[in-house]
């Protein structure tokens, strides 16, 4: 059957990267407490025990010190510096260094004396910056986008979810209702979260996350062998209400970035497109790929089980893995 293409996508993600979320940006928070004054914020996405060897580089006129050991959290070590300066950071060239050995992009914040607050964003093949002076709209647009195509893009666990959405769910209109219903509920949650207005502890989501994927991929199965079920019947209704979760999410990974404060609704608006955009791209090449393939019919049961299998077999590792997590 056509479908067994979607193997050949989850084996590439496979062997791009056993991880089940997306490569995290690094976070370097500015913010002036004087005149000459500065204290650095320096979040580092971490995998277990390995750290990235990246580090920013400030102009070498001024004094760097550091202000306690650093911290280490799940997914993350925070580096806490000061520096000094008669001369001001605005209008200076700022450098990651060991940013361009990486895939991680650094996502930077100043905020100066008066209130003012910059973004802009760093990436391996552009690993230094000049400070500006004030961040337009247009920058935040920009910036936020691009790290809501990053998430989703490279957030496996979420795309394997519209992948075993694909398998499952027959005809154009009804594909295209099913990955509205679930955008429209993963935007709700992902903006009512990252205002603030509820909250889920990270840990429970994602392994729920993940138990939403093997529920698919067990609803596959019963529908491969001729078993009518509510995801072949209403996947827009399933899509709807896993969304939300997968929305919270989302959330999670724009609490790890943070939102420029004068800029909240660009920011979290804008992210919330890219993620969107990130996923039609997904969501069109699967497609495009299984209409070229479309071509050798009968495929044997067997073989159009492989994908269901494959799918449900790595989120019921990430679903043990995450809730094993809970105690670490």
């Amino acid at each position: 059957m056509k479908k067994t293409i979607l193997l050949f996508v989850l084996l590439l993600f496979i062997s791009i990267n056993g991880w089940s979320h997306e490569i995290r940006p690094a976070y370097l928070q500015i913010i002036q407490t004087s005149e000459t004054t500065y204290e650095i914020f320096w979040k580092v996405p971490s995998m277990g025990d390995a750290v990235p060897k990246i580090y920013p580089v400030f102009p070498p006129f001024f004094t760097v010190e550091e202000l306690k050991r650093p911290n280490q959290i799940p997914g993350s070590v925070i580096y806490s510096y000061k520096i000094f300066s008669e001369e001001s950071l605005q209008g200076k060239m700022l450098r990651i260094d060991g940013l361009n050995k990486t895939l991680i992009d650094a996502l930077v914040t100043v905020t100066y004396l008066n209130g003012e607050k910059v973004t802009l964003m760093l990436q391996p093949d552009k690993d230094a910056a000049i400070i500006p002076g004030e961040t337009s709209t247009y920058d935040v647009i920009k910036t936020y986008s691009k790290l809501g195509v990053e998430h989703i893009l490279l957030g496996i666990d979420h795309l394997l979810f519209v992948l075993a959405l694909i398998i499952i769910t027959r005809g154009k209109w009804k594909i295209i209702k099913t990955i509205t219903a679930f955008t429209i509920a993963h935007s709700i949650t992902l903006s009512l979260a990252a205002l603030g207005l509820v909250n889920f502890p990270v840990p429970p989501v994602e392994a729920v996350i993940a138990l939403s994927i093997v529920f698919l991929a067990v609803e596959i199965v019963k529908y491969q062998n001729g078993q009518e079920t509510l995801t072949s019947k209403k996947p827009w209704l399933v899509a709807f209400t896993f969304g939300l979760l997968h929305g919270f999410g989302f959330a999670g990974a724009l609490a790890n970035i943070g939102l420029p404060q004068q800029d909240i609704p660009f920011a979290l608006a804008f992210f919330n497109v890219g993620v969107e955009i990130g996923q039609l791209i997904f969501v069109f090449v699967v497609l495009a790929i299984i209409k070229l393939l479309s071509y050798k019919k009968n495929w044997p049961l067997y073989i159009r089980k492989i994908p269901a299998y494959a799918i449900g077999s790595l989120a019921t590792f990430w679903m043990i893995e995450r809730i094993l997590g809970f105690w670490n």
